[in-house]
């Protein structure tokens, strides 16, 4: 008979743990480029990696109840698509448009999309002018525009035709052209909260206990692509991993509205590396997102330091 003791469990999660750490593996040359198009979908970087986190949670799923193994790129961008609309509609940035509304232009060599200005045009663009778009339109620019994809590979990451692409493209295009340019104007000149400066002074002075002292009993710790854990106990062991490490420290920045965390080298001699995104609740620390091990996060992080 099978065991029903409490190693039961433990194997299964172990399992399970092992399948996610070869699932990450097997996608981690995409997961940048999945990143670059959820950020402009949601206009957020931040919310972008939401969308990721999303994504792959989904197809880790999925792909256990497919007989062989799908192509993979197309299949996680669909997704990413799919929930990057579905994160959109939930925050309410306006009124979607639907992916069929695509097709109301016909095939036409006038909307041949390989054009170079285009492409620059959307590089350059301000995260937030892509919410703009409709769904449609924002895919399709992004994927052609920002990621090099071919109208098929984008056909096919999206379920359109190839003329439904191009249709989709002419009109994002056009209307990305009419919108300011570049990137948006800094971000004003704002105070930092209190519990953030405290948080921040006591952190990079390495006052562990100090620290750990503003952690709430149910307090969260996202570290972000590598583990979650609850409490002050399990929490309390990932300040363990700074400790360990003296070529950083943190500054009050804002991004996308939000405040956080910048993380610069230790001499602060070069730009941030990535941020830490920090809630609170009744002056207790409730919550720490970590994005220490996604890299490719700061390439579009427009991170604003705190005076």
């Amino acid at each position: 008979m099978a065991s029903s003791g409490p190693e039961a469990p433990e194997a299964l999660i172990a399992t399970l743990e092992e399948a996610r750490r070869q699932f990450l593996a097997l996608v981690d040359d995409i997961r940048p480029d999945l990143h670059r198009y959820a950020t402009r979908m949601t206009g957020s970087v931040a919310d972008g990696e939401d969308v990721v986190q999303d994504t792959l949670a989904r197809a880790c799923f999925e792909l256990a109840q497919h007989k062989a193994m799908p192509p993979l790129r197309p299949w996680l961008f669909r997704i990413a698509h799919n929930r990057a609309i579905d994160h959109w509609r939930r925050e309410a940035h306006r009124r979607a448009e639907p992916l069929e509304a695509a097709l109301e232009l016909a095939d036409d060599a006038a909307l041949e999309p390989d054009n170079a200005l285009a492409r620059e045009q959307a590089v350059r663009a301000a995260l937030r002018s892509f919410l703009q778009l409709a769904p449609a339109q924002r895919g399709c620019v992004i994927l052609k525009d920002v990621l090099d994809h071919s109208l098929e590979e984008i056909a096919a990451e999206l379920e359109l035709s190839v003329p439904a692409v191009k249709a989709a493209l002419h009109r994002g295009r056009g209307l990305l052209r009419q919108l300011p340019a570049t990137t948006p104007d800094a971000a004003p000149a704002r105070t930092a909260t209190p519990e953030l400066l405290h948080y921040a002074r006591l952190f990079n002075a390495r006052d562990w206990d100090g620290v750990r002292a503003l952690l709430a009993d149910d307090v969260r710790l996202d570290l972000v692509s590598r583990r979650k854990a609850a409490g002050r106990r399990e929490v309390g062991v990932y300040f363990s991993n700074y400790e360990r490490l003296d070529d950083w420290r943190l500054v009050p920045a804002w991004l996308d509205g939000r405040a956080v965390l910048a993380v610069l080298p230790g001499r602060g001699d070069g730009p941030p590396g990535y941020f830490i995104e920090l809630q609170w609740r009744d002056g207790w620390l409730c919550l720490i997102r970590d994005f220490r091990h996604v890299p490719y996060i700061a390439r579009d992080a427009d991170l604003v330091l705190a005076p």
